[in-house]
């Protein structure tokens, strides 16, 4: 089935009405959804995102005039985005985003591989958030090195066997050391070394993600060490970290348990 498109204006859709869409969504047999004004429940908002995240199709969603009514759904969106790999057009037009909205969308739209278009009109935003925007228009039209530091965090963090990257002297700031310090931090990942040497970061920030890769390396030691004594003896049981067993039985020890029981 070629991709097609969902649009729906100023309705109040039902739960089975949302169920329908992310369905599609999932199927990867839509290629627009529009929703422009409609009213759903915190729930079906929460489905609706969750089915974008997962979408291969989608290329335009459309959700202006209040659809993202409050924090928790920009949050929600945020979180879609992330994962989302498709979308190339994304409307807002009329979300009363305000800039604190914006700040926590702007991490998903930096990173995002496919965006071109993006309509933020009338969505209350000050300086704050205009410096936002303008941070996701480098004059040269590439990617800052702090938006390619955030595309390289998802690829780490799905890696299983990268174990030294390093970034001496990239252009990196505290933004990108934030973004893989919350990847050290999240994500179960390989990676036990991280340059960031000659960067425009606080050494705070880079001892904090020297600690966790640190902690993670030594759990990883401590986990082996476990299973080479159990399997050097293995008639020890652990009941805990701190307390070991060692159960042994034989035809002896039972005729002197019967002895001693008469």
């Amino acid at each position: 089935m070629l991709p097609g498109s969902i649009q729906i204006s100023g309705e109040t859709l039902s739960s089975a009405e949302v169920r329908d869409i992310c369905a599609g969504l999932r199927e990867n047999s839509v290629r627009l959804l529009s929703l422009r004004g409609c009213r759903l429940s915190e729930r079906d908002f929460g489905h609706v995102c969750r089915g974008v995240a997962e979408s291969h199709s989608l290329a335009q969603l459309n959700l202006n005039l209040g659809i993202v009514s409050n924090i928790n759904r920009v949050k929600q969106l945020a979180e879609a985005l992330k994962t989302n790999r498709s979308v190339q057009s994304l409307f807002l037009h009329g979300s009363p985003l305000t800039d604190a909205g914006l700040a926590l969308l702007n991490p998903a739209l930096s990173i995002h591989p496919s965006l071109v278009a993006l309509d933020l009109g009338d969505c209350m935003l000050g300086d704050e958030g205009i410096n936002l925007i303008c941070g996701l228009l480098p004059p040269d039209g590439a990617k800052s090195g702090d938006q390619v530091a955030g595309m390289l965090a998802v690829a780490v963090a799905s890696s299983r066997t990268l174990e030294v990257l390093d970034l001496e002297g990239t252009g990196l700031t505290n933004q990108s050391a934030q973004t893989l310090l919350d990847m050290v931090e999240n994500y179960p990942t390989a990676l036990r070394t991280l340059i960031l040497a000659e960067n425009n970061i606080s050494p705070e920030l880079q001892q904090q993600i020297s600690d966790l890769l640190s902690e993670g390396e030594e759990e990883e030691e401590t986990e082996a060490r476990e299973v080479t004594a159990r399997e050097k003896n293995p008639w020890i049981c652990q009941n805990n970290s701190s307390s070991q067993m060692v159960l042994m039985t034989s035809g002896l020890g039972d005729s002197l348990l019967a002895e001693t029981e008469m």
